[in-house]
């Protein structure tokens, strides 16, 4: 008896009610979420400049509208940063970026700068970047989750090659 009066009201509700949208798939490129900067062209720990990881990528979706034509996806970055005694400063500038991606196409990429300010005291920060606003056509046939978001940082060729050549199984 209780089921069926539960059943009744479910059908009173309508869809963006019952059910929350799918969400795009999200990944973090393995080439990409991790940044060591050297100065100049030494590798040596005195060298290092510059040390950044992608911690995580909390995201949430929900129906952008009515017609449930669009799914909105909010996410943020969180990343470490380490200091390294090569670093002139306390504050650095990291371009890191986002790219939708719909099978094998590349839809959209936006590059962003995450800031990393060390205080006095600490050679070590967190930081969380503002939240990002991401649109996704939807439809009964292709739902949110058959897109996916990649998350990098934007290597420079010589970042990428130390990366490839560092890599952990």
């Amino acid at each position: 008896m209780l089921l069926a009066a539960a059943a009744g009201s479910l059908g009173a509700c309508s869809k963006s009610e019952v059910f929350a949208p799918a969400c795009p798939q999200l990944s973090l490129l393995r080439e990409g979420a991790d940044l060591t900067r050297f100065t100049g062209s030494g590798r040596d720990i005195t060298d290092l400049v510059l040390e950044a990881h992608l911690a995580a990528v909390p995201a949430t979706c929900h129906w952008a509208d009515k017609a449930h034509t669009k799914v909105e996806a909010k996410l943020q970055v969180a990343m470490s940063f380490a200091r390294g005694p090569g670093m002139n400063g306390r504050t650095v500038d990291v371009p890191y970026f986002l790219a939708i991606s719909d099978g094998d196409t590349i839809r959209d990429k936006q590059i962003f700068t995450a800031r990393a300010e060390f205080p006095t005291n600490a050679d070590r920060v967190g930081v969380t970047t503002p939240e990002a606003s991401l649109l996704f056509p939807v439809s009964p046939e292709k739902s949110a989750a058959a897109y996916k978001i990649t998350v990098s940082f934007q290597l420079t060729p010589e970042e990428l090659a130390y990366n490839r050549g560092h890599a952990t199984p």
